[in-house]
């Protein structure tokens, strides 16, 4: 179309074809140093500098100009649109992106919030394991200590009725000697002294419960 348009406008300038603007306006004397501006007849002549040529349009020029003009309208009209969903769509991946930088911002937040958690939480359980064991081992310890003194006493009392015994046995073969031999006159004497003995002979302490 703007190729079609270009001819005729070839066309018409080579014949020559040449008025004055319906509104009156005077153009510019004609200098051949100056570009030519070539106008329509039928609107206001717009003085750009050049030589000015009014010619009038064709109702099939004026068409296609109108329709070249709805072209471009339609085609600023697309661009518009277009420019505004760009812009619809940048907008919402940004706001996706802050969306998402948030996200991961409180994941992060809620994850350091775990993590300390958990260390409180191992803390909290290593604090109970080393009081648990230090427990233990004092509850060990003093079992160790009862046992220890339960058999020291054990042998305390089996000890001390190991010499009560040998006391007695000892006290009954003297007390036996004196009666089986105490009246032979060569043992007289010594019969006399361990009979002396044994009725001096302080008695021992009872021993100790085990």
């Amino acid at each position: 179309m703007n190729k079609k348009i270009s001819v005729v406008l070839g066309l018409v300038l080579a014949a020559g074809c040449s008025s004055t603007a319906q509104d009156g306006a005077s153009p510019p004397p004609m200098a051949p140093s100056r570009m030519v501006s070539e106008q329509d007849c039928t609107k206001a002549i717009l003085s750009d500098g050049g030589n000015l040529m009014c010619r009038e349009v064709t109702a099939a020029e004026r068409r296609a100009m109108i329709a070249e003009e709805e072209r471009q309208a339609r085609a600023r009209k697309e661009a518009e649109d277009r420019a505004a969903r760009e812009r619809l769509e940048r907008e919402r991946a940004e706001q996706l992106a802050r969306e998402e930088a948030a996200r991961k911002a409180r994941a992060a937040e809620e994850e350091r919030l775990a993590a300390e958690r958990r260390r409180a939480e191992a803390a909290a359980a290593a604090a109970a394991a080393a009081e648990r064991e230090r427990r233990e081992k004092a509850e060990a310890e003093a079992r160790a200590r009862q046992r220890a003194e339960q058999e020291a006493r054990e042998a305390a009392a089996r000890e001390c009725q190991r010499l009560e015994q040998e006391r007695n046995e000892g006290r009954a073969l003297l007390a036996s000697f004196v009666a089986k031999y105490g009246k032979v006159e060569e043992f007289k004497g010594i019969a006399g002294q361990i009979s002396a003995f044994l009725d001096k002979a302080p008695k021992p302490k009872p021993c100790p419960p085990a």
